[in-house]
């Protein structure tokens, strides 16, 4: 008598899933095939497929380079997962990662966005057309930026994005670009040298780019600057990871992202909900909303995680004569003020922005959409600049209206 693995196997085959070696795949009891796209879809030896709401689409390959092991993933066409672990991620119409990645939750890689072998991502959001190198490790992140499959957002091999901290916080999410303009498609790219990296929390403008050995360690909000770095004085001195030094810039970029992740849920909820067809099932779409959310959750605990660390650096803030008063404030603030910050960051959540001027833009969209059809990259480039600039002041006003907000809770 055969069991659910041999039938779930077999129905994949059935429904025309390509399985050179069937006896070396695995496939999960929670998972659904009829999730699982027959056209196109194959499967190489070593691969195994687990969770409820795993969805696979047409044209998709796995494990071409080596096996890949996919949890409540949500895959669209054309993807390519050369090999590697992923786990709660959704990859839009052609994106592509090579042998040994590292893809965990939250983290959604949108259309031609790519990534070479033995690459780390972890609540990272890829815009489309973003492309990584080799042997990276960029999690915490969002990047934009890019026109096309020739002028778009790189990140060279070896690059690290630096998301721990001595105290353990994690507050360091790191916006490269933004979402209001980075989803017009119509931005001049930036590019991460290799052999570098970005302590985070940081901010990058569009165009800027960063030379190869280069550690980033500030913001720049100018566009297309050129940053490099050489070899600095070494040094020996006294440290105390309980002291945090600039609180007021690691809690504006902390909450800059996060109303860049709320802007980005409206532009899903508004804007590619419209596009939902064969190359954009529904699916997909509940994949990009459910690891948004994973995302904002995930960044307002890391928050939280910095505010509880607050007592200890007041303490020793507090036996230091010579201490900031501004920077003693700012922390006492933050701790004081957390439970009614955490508050206006629930209530500003589904924050809709302008909606007339979302509404007008939108019939640009479906303008848009009945001349090109529903292919997403076409109508989206092929707005005028001032339609793409209209809504970019939506989302931009959404960003603006939560910021102004969590500033005034803070007195910032």
């Amino acid at each position: 008598m055969k069991n659910r693995y041999m039938l779930k196997i077999e129905n994949l085959l059935e429904k025309g899933v390509k399985i050179p070696n069937p006896d070396s795949i695995e496939i999960g009891d929670d998972v659904n095939t009829d999730r699982i796209s027959g056209n196109g879809v194959v499967i190489h030896a070593g691969c195994k497929i687990f969770g409820s709401s795993t969805f696979v689409s047409h044209g998709t390959k796995l494990g071409y380079e080596g096996p890949v092991t996919i949890e409540n993933c949500q895959i669209g066409p054309h993807v390519n997962l050369k090999g590697g672990f992923i786990k709660e991620a959704v990859f839009l119409k052609n994106a592509t990662i090579g042998f040994g990645s590292h893809v965990r939750e939250g983290t959604i890689l949108e259309e031609e966005s790519s990534i070479a072998h033995t690459v780390g991502l972890k609540q990272t959001i890829l815009f489309p057309f973003v492309t990584m190198g080799s042997l990276i490790n960029f999690c915490d992140c969002l990047m934009s930026g890019g026109t096309g499959r020739n002028d778009h957002s790189e990140v060279g091999s070896s690059y690290i994005h630096f998301n721990y901290t001595p105290n353990q916080d994690k507050a360091t999410p790191s916006l490269i670009g933004d979402v209001p303009k980075g989803v017009m498609l119509n931005q001049k790219p930036i590019f991460l040298g290799g052999q570098g990296g970005i302590v985070g929390p940081c901010r990058l403008a569009f165009g800027t780019l960063i030379a190869a050995g280069t550690i980033c360690r500030k913001d720049e909000l100018r566009p297309e600057r050129l940053i490099f770095g050489g070899e600095k004085t070494s040094g020996n001195i006294r440290f105390n990871k309980e002291v945090y030094h600039s609180i007021k810039r690691i809690i504006i970029n902390n909450i800059i992202y996060i109303a860049n992740l709320i802007a980005l849920m409206q532009w899903y909820i508004h804007v590619r909900s419209i596009f939902i067809s064969d190359d954009f099932p529904q699916p997909l779409f509940d994949g990009l909303k459910e690891k948004l959310n994973m995302a904002i959750d995930e960044r307002i605990l890391r928050l939280k995680g910095l505010r509880d660390n607050m007592p200890d650096s007041i303490e020793i803030y507090n036996k230091n004569q010579k201490t900031s008063s501004v920077v003693f404030g700012h922390m006492n603030e933050f701790y004081a003020r957390w439970p009614e910050l955490e508050s206006s960051f629930n209530n500003l959540r589904d924050k809709t922005g302008d909606q007339g001027i979302r509404d007008l833009f939108l019939e640009k969209v479906y303008t848009g959409i009945k001349r090109s059809g529903k292919d997403y990259i076409t109508v989206i480039k092929d707005l005028k600049s001032g339609h793409g600039a209209s809504g970019t002041k939506w989302l931009q006003g959404i960003v603006d209206e939560i910021t102004t907000e969590t500033y005034k809770v803070l007195g910032f």
